[in-house]
């Protein structure tokens, strides 16, 4: 049995969940936020809790058990706290600043790079050095937090670009020295 497909959903307060065919809605204080799980899985919703049930022992009914339950969990923790991803910016002359709902980097290109975060995303710019993307939907944070991140990933020798909070950057040594004589 999976240990996280078995586990039941609580259902916060305010917070409302509601079954269409095999389309998940919540709606909650944050907004609301649709998906659609396998027709196999059966969702059920009862007593304030959200639990799913897989059909059989099957490889592909373990494995879909587990993803349902996580995407139904992370709609309700999403209408209810929102999720964040931080990025934090090194190099000399890399900055960040925001223009309108427009992310606007500096990031030693010949043009600076813009980013338009959509209509359920926001962008913080605390400082010029850091990026922070807010949103319901946790998919759609993590993409857009990768789509920032890939217009200069960190590179190994000096550390320079743009990488998540916390993230570890391997570093390399530079081109060794010609040997003396």
């Amino acid at each position: 049995m999976s240990r996280i497909g078995k586990k039941p959903i609580e259902i916060p307060q305010g917070v409302e969940v509601s079954l269409q065919g095999n389309v998940v809605t919540v709606k909650g204080p944050k907004g609301e936020l649709k998906q659609r799980v396998h027709e196999e899985m059966q969702v059920n919703i009862t007593d304030g809790y959200v639990t799913v049930v897989r059909p059989s022992e099957e490889k592909k009914h373990r494995a879909l058990h587990g993803l349902t339950r996580s995407l139904v969990a992370n709609m309700v923790e999403g209408v209810t706290k929102g999720f964040q991803r931080d990025l934090q910016i090194n190099g000399v002359g890399y900055r960040a600043s925001k223009q309108g709902s427009k992310l606007v980097l500096a990031l030693g290109y010949s043009h600076p790079v813009e980013i338009d975060p959509g209509r359920d995303l926001e962008i913080d710019v605390p400082a010029p050095t850091r990026i922070s993307v807010k949103g319901i939907d946790k998919q759609a944070v993590g993409q857009l937090a990768a789509e920032i991140r890939g217009k200069r990933p960190p590179e190994p020798y000096l550390g320079k670009g743009i990488r998540y909070e916390g993230e570890h950057v391997r570093r390399k040594a530079g081109k060794a020295g010609k040997a003396a004589k």
